[in-house]
C-alpha cells in the first residue's frame, strides 16, 4: 500500500473516531433540566435484552438497535399508557446505554419518543439507579419539577460564570464541589416566581407563597 493511501486510510479512521466521540459529547444536566427537555420519565426495572434490527442506512447496512424489556413501576411524564420497551444504540461509541437486565435494579430512565412513538435512550440523557436518588429528587419527579420548566438551569462550568436572562438559575456543583450530583443537583429545584424571574428553591415540598412573592432567593 502507497504512503499516501495509508495517510488517507489513518485520517478516514481517525475522521471517524472523533465522529462517534462527537457524537456522544453532551453537557450534563440538573435533573430538574432532565425532567422538562424529556418527552417520558419513568420509573423502571430491566427484564429482558436483545440486539434487534430497527431497518437499513440510506446504503443498505440494517441499522442495529438493543431493545431492553422493561417492567415500568411509575410514570412521571408522558403518554397514556405503559411503555414495556426501550431503545438504545448496541454500543457506548454509538450513545448506548448499558443497563442491568436481570430485573432486579430500578432505574429513574429519561428518554423521547421517536416518530413512530418508540421510546429511545442515549447517555446523554438523564438515568440513573432509584437508589442512588436523594429523597428530595424523588419526591420532585412530577410536580415540583413541573413548575420549574419554564426556568433553565444553566451549567458553571468554570468561574467565572453568570446567568443572563432572570429566567435562568446558576448550577454550581461541578465547579463547588467536583461532581454533578452536588447539593442543588439532589436538593434544589429552580422555580419562577411571582416576578417572572426564577430562583433556587430547596425542599422537597412545593413552594409557598411566601418564596413565589419574593423579591431575592
Amino acid at each position: 500500500m502507497s504512503r499516501s493511501r495509508c495517510v488517507a486510510l489513518l485520517l478516514l479512521v481517525l475522521c471517524g473516531a472523533a465522529e462517534f466521540a462527537e457524537a456522544c459529547s453532551c453537557s450534563p444536566e440538573h435533573p430538574q433540566q432532565a425532567y422538562c427537555n424529556a418527552d417520558v420519565v419513568i420509573r423502571a426495572k430491566v427484564v429482558g435484552r436483545k440486539e434487534v434490527v430497527t431497518g437499513n442506512d440510506v446504503y443498505g447496512y440494517p441499522i442495529k438497535m438493543i431493545q431492553y424489556d422493561i417492567k415500568q413501576i411509575k410514570m412521571f411524564k408522558g403518554p397514556d399508557g405503559e411503555i414495556d420497551t426501550i431503545f438504545t444504540g448496541p454500543s457506548s461509541a454509538l450513545c448506548g446505554v448499558n443497563l442491568e437486565n436481570n430485573g432486579k435494579k430500578e432505574y429513574l430512565i429519561t428518554g423521547n419518543m421517536d416518530s413512530n412513538g418508540t421510546l429511545r435512550i442515549n447517555l446523554c440523557d438523564y438515568i440513573e439507579s432509584w437508589e442512588s436518588l436523594s429523597m428530595t429528587q424523588k419526591k420532585s419527579l412530577g410536580q415540583r419539577y413541573q413548575m420549574g420548566c419554564d426556568c433553565k438551569v444553566v451549567q458553571c462550568p468554570m468561574i467565572p460564570c453568570s446567568i443572563n436572562d432572570p429566567t435562568e438559575c446558576l448550577w454550581t456543583d461541578w465547579v463547588l464541589e467536583g461532581t454533578v450530583q452536588g447539593t442543588q443537583a439532589q436538593h434544589y429545584t429552580c422555580i419562577k416566581r411571582s416576578d417572572s424571574s426564577c430562583a433556587w428553591y430547596r425542599g422537597s415540598a412545593p413552594p409557598t407563597k411566601e418564596f413565589m412573592d419574593i423579591e431575592d432567593p
